[in-house]
């Protein structure tokens, strides 16, 4: 077995406004033509890997920052939030009046009025993130498999995602749900936009050591690369970690090395300097 390497979809794989680089996939096809395993560990949902990174060639995921593991089709983890977890969740949201969307890998689920409040959000997300703008950004092309009319208590979730009015709110989220994980993501700069609520006591690294041991594979033939706090327990975990020359000083100041930006060929690039192409 060659190198496994775990890589962060969104700043990572995919830039800000959404699109693959082509050297990206270029890199991934060469790398497993040479013998080296490549999953993606993202915070998304199954629901929310669409077809385009699948077709780039993959030998499976960890989704939902670690609730989720999958090995060439097989499912090795899947850890949910109860029902009564995501009851709780949704009444408190919507006591607050902030929208949000639930993470299925069956599915994501919008609150009533995620739609036109999310969309100036998400415009601001591309804005810090990518290149451009992000005018053009709006909730469907974001997500464009979104459900706006589903049930909204369910027993199928990975994760749930709200709108933050303030930071305050994350801060109230992260006292109201002692018994789910509190995160926050954002853009450039790690600025939140958007609470998040998961599985207690999961991250990328925990689903990273599952899938190990599935793979009765060593530690020390790990690669991860990323972008945000959030992939910093991954980095820590692996033998190797690279940022994203686009990532937050955070991730930067801990990785092994500081490859180029999501879209001036940092994957690409990182993976000529790990010998794997």
């Amino acid at each position: 077995m060659g190198k496994i390497i775990f890589i962060d979809v969104d700043g990572t794989l995919v830039d800000y406004d959404g699109n693959i680089p082509g050297s990206a996939v270029k890199a991934i096809r060469a790398a497993r033509a040479n013998g080296h395993r490549v999953y993606i560990s993202t915070g998304r949902s199954k629901a929310e890997v669409y077809q385009d990174i699948w077709d780039i060639g993959l030998d499976g995921m960890i989704g939902g920052n670690g609730s989720y593991v999958e090995d060439q089709g097989q499912v090795i983890l899947h850890q949910l939030i109860s029902k009564d977890q995501c009851k709780r969740v949704v009444d408190w949201l919507h006591g607050r009046g902030l929208e949000f969307y639930l993470e299925s890998n069956n599915g994501l689920f919008a609150s009533e009025h995620f739609e036109e409040q999310g969309e100036p959000v998400m415009q601001e997300y591309s804005k810090r993130k990518g290149k451009g703008g992000g005018e053009g950004i709006t909730v469907r092309k974001a997500f464009p498999d979104m459900i706006f009319d589903g049930e909204l208590y369910r027993d199928d979730l990975n994760k749930i995602s709200f709108i933050l009015s303030e930071y305050q709110d994350y801060l109230d989220a992260k006292e109201a749900f002692p018994d789910l994980l509190a995160g926050t993501w954002g853009g450039k700069g790690e600025t939140a936009l958007f609470g998040d609520l998961g599985v207690k006591d999961i991250t990328k690294a925990y689903a990273i050591e599952k899938l190990l041991n599935h793979l009765e594979a060593k530690v020390e033939d790990t690669i991860a690369i990323g972008d945000a706090k959030i992939d910093i327990p991954m980095l820590e975990y692996c033998h190797y970690g690279v940022a994203m020359g686009s990532g937050g000083p955070e991730i930067k100041a801990m990785a092994d090395f500081i490859t180029t930006d999501v879209d001036k060929d940092g994957m690409w690039n990182a993976f000529v300097h790990l010998g794997l192409v």
